[in-house]
């Protein structure tokens, strides 16, 4: 038993050193190799593709030299990777880093596969040590955070993960593909559904919604430790039998069928019926090998065999070589469900098949397997494990700082600044995810508004972090959230005077891949004196302009506002002078930056377009116009005071 939980415990070790470069390298696709949206989309999914499929002549590999000689040398790649990406140094640098990483991790599995029959424990614990420590770090991981502490904590992982590869192992049996078949899948479902703790916050965040926009950090983040619970429990109790064989892939197909519908209110049932789901499935594969896992006897043959067996014959190569392949086309699975589900947002094509789709591979799978005539006990023992992994998740909720609803004066105030800022996901010209940037961008504005554009809250294909949370935080400003391409992409306002009656209107497509909505929330300004703020990100289709979105917006929001001070602001992806700028200044609104043109907000490296806007009410009035340097984004933010009306 001790061997089966060494071994396990690694490959739980390498499943997270491996999430954290993807949660890397999927963001450089789009902001490195992307170039800030100049790459095709095509391009940019067969630089992708191309990896994984580079992956799949490494089981010819293992039958030729072993699976022991492959894991231990691709082990080693993947941790000096993982470790170089502490605190990832930007650019191309930090791409081909990742990139490296990824294909030294995918080997990896290639050589554990074959040296491994029974991989349910451990592929279901990684994933769910990792979501746990995701929600701990509040979706904010130690690649991205630098100091010593990450450093510190990374080597730690990376000398664990190295000395458990090093270990002896029991010769393994025969079988395992299936399991293995489905680690790329259900990497992609816990991902973007069911082990993630951003979907969890924002999916609570719709539930607990009130007008006041205040959040609890215990409510926020308390669906990940019943999701990982339900998870481990699920996958390692041991297969289902009977009538109940059904119910776990049931379960997982309702969950991702809820999650595609796109609905806020339906995420938490979407990530807890996903999460146990994707569990029973797996152990649905979990058919345990011949060998026995106490086979310490062997272990040192198996060490010079390659890990194939007690005599490393022909036989057993191919077995470790079928595995291999399993886990390899798994892999492939994962990255085709990644770029076929984000790419429609280029491409625009529906996308809500996909995750449906690859979640019915993962069913069938499961339910192919034939279920063994007895039932061994796997090496981990299923309630403590999931209480534990649990108790580590509920721990974030527990810790998160509570932003209250703030003001920032007594009484209503005479000046307002006002921040508009397309933040890009998070992520700077470097390709790195930058916080400290972005909050230092915006507080230097010392701003009372903030709007926010390209706001992604829980995206796999951004590392899956929720950034609008975390910005709310290290701002001390609470938030307001506007879905527009999906429930967890959108649009934010952030204040630090109350917020009443938010409002999100969707604008028209026009066939455009990617959705767009406006954003109205009222700031309570104290003594009765109120303020109508909307925020927007017009998105139109490459052949045509912005015209019927921001004829939209403008009507949107005068109506909201009804008379009373108006801010519209955002990425309007429209100049001075074009048709799409003019529908906002025939609504009766000013240009609250006229004074400083040009004022130049894109690319940020080159500002040479003129794209993010204020525009105000006539009676408000502006001075201070900026549009601050930085690379914390691809645009500029844009800043302006704001005088009030006298009363």
């Amino acid at each position: 038993m001790r061997y089966r939980q060494l071994t396990t415990g690694s490959l739980a070790l390498g499943v997270i050193l491996l999430i954290d470069v993807l949660r890397v390298w999927l963001p450089g696709i789009i902001t490195i190799f992307g170039q800030a949206a100049s790459t095709p989309a095509e391009l940019m999914g067969a630089f992708a593709l191309g990896w994984f499929v580079l992956a799949m002549a490494a089981p010819a590999l293992v039958r030729r030299v072993g699976a022991r000689r492959v894991t231990v040398v691709a082990a080693v790649l993947l941790a000096v990777a993982r470790l170089a990406l502490t605190s990832a140094p930007g650019g191309r640098p930090q791409l081909w880093l990742a990139t490296a990483g990824l294909l030294a991790g995918l080997v990896w599995l290639v050589g554990v596969a074959g040296g491994t029959d029974r991989p349910v424990p451990g592929l279901a614990l990684g994933l769910a040590v990792n979501a746990a420590i995701h929600a701990l770090l509040d979706t904010y991981d130690l690649v991205w955070r630098g100091g010593w502490v990450a450093w510190l904590l990374s080597a730690v992982a990376v000398v664990l993960f190295l000395l458990g590869t090093t270990l002896p192992t029991a010769p393994p049996g025969p079988g395992g593909a299936r399991s293995w078949l489905l680690a790329g899948p259900v990497l992609l479902l816990a991902g973007m559904v069911a082990l993630a703790p951003a979907l969890a916050q924002a999916g609570m965040s719709y539930l607990v919604a009130s007008g006041d926009v205040a959040r609890s950090p215990l409510f926020g983040l308390a669906p990940v430790s019943v999701a990982v619970a339900g998870f481990l429990l699920a996958a390692l109790a041991g297969p289902t039998r009977g009538w109940g064989r059904p119910l776990g892939p049931a379960a997982l197909l309702v969950g991702v069928v809820l999650f595609a519908l796109d609905s806020g209110d339906l995420l938490v049932a979407a990530i807890l019926l996903t999460a146990v789901g994707l569990g029973a499935c797996l152990a649905l594969t979990d058919a345990p090998g011949r060998a026995d896992a106490d086979g310490a006897a062997h272990a040192a043959v198996d060490a010079d065999a390659g890990g194939e067996g007690a005599t490393g014959t022909d036989d057993s190569r191919r077995t470790a070589a079928r595995r291999g392949y399993a886990v390899a086309a798994g892999m492939l699975l994962f990255v085709l469900g990644a770029v076929g589900y984000y790419s429609a947002y280029d491409l625009g094509y529906p996308n809500a098949v996909v995750p449906v789709v690859v979640a019915g591979v993962v069913a069938a799978v499961a339910l192919a397997a034939r279920p063994s005539g007895h039932r061994r006990p796997g090496p981990l023992p299923p309630l403590r494990t999931a209480g534990g992994v649990a108790a580590l998740a509920l721990l974030a909720p527990l810790l998160a700082d509570e932003v209250a609803v703030a003001s920032n004066r007594e009484g209503p105030p005479e000046r307002l600044t006002v921040v508009a800022y397309n933040i890009r996901m998070g992520f700077g010209l470097d390709g790195r995810f930058d916080l400290a940037g972005l909050t230092a961008a915006i507080d230097r504005q010392r701003p009372d508004v903030v709007l926010l554009s390209e706001v992604d809250r829980g995206w796999l294909l951004n590392g899956g972090h929720d950034t609008l949370d975390l910005l709310s935080d290290r701002l001390g400003m609470p938030y307001v959230f506007g879905p527009a391409a999906d429930p967890v992409w959108g649009d934010a306002v952030l204040s630090r005077w109350p917020v009443t009656d938010p409002r999100s209107r969707p604008l028209p497509s026009l066939g455009a891949p990617t959705g767009a909505q406006a954003l109205a929330v009222t700031l309570d300004l104290g003594d009765g004196v109120r303020a109508a703020v909307v925020s927007t990100h017009l998105q139109p289709p490459p052949d045509a302009g912005p015209v019927a979105q921001a004829r939209a917006v403008a009507d949107f929001a005068t109506g909201y506002a009804a008379g009373r001070p108006l801010v519209v602001a955002g990425d309007l992806n429209t100049e001075p002078g074009d048709e799409a700028f003019e529908q906002f200044t025939a609504a009766g609104l000013v240009d609250a930056l006229a004074v400083a043109r040009p004022l130049a907000t894109s690319p940020a490296d080159d500002p040479r377009q003129q794209i993010d806007h204020v525009f105000v009410s006539p009676g408000l009035t502006a001075t201070n116009p900026v549009a601050p340097r930085g690379e914390a984004s691809d645009h500029l933010p844009v800043a302006v005071t704001l005088t009030l009306p006298s009363r």
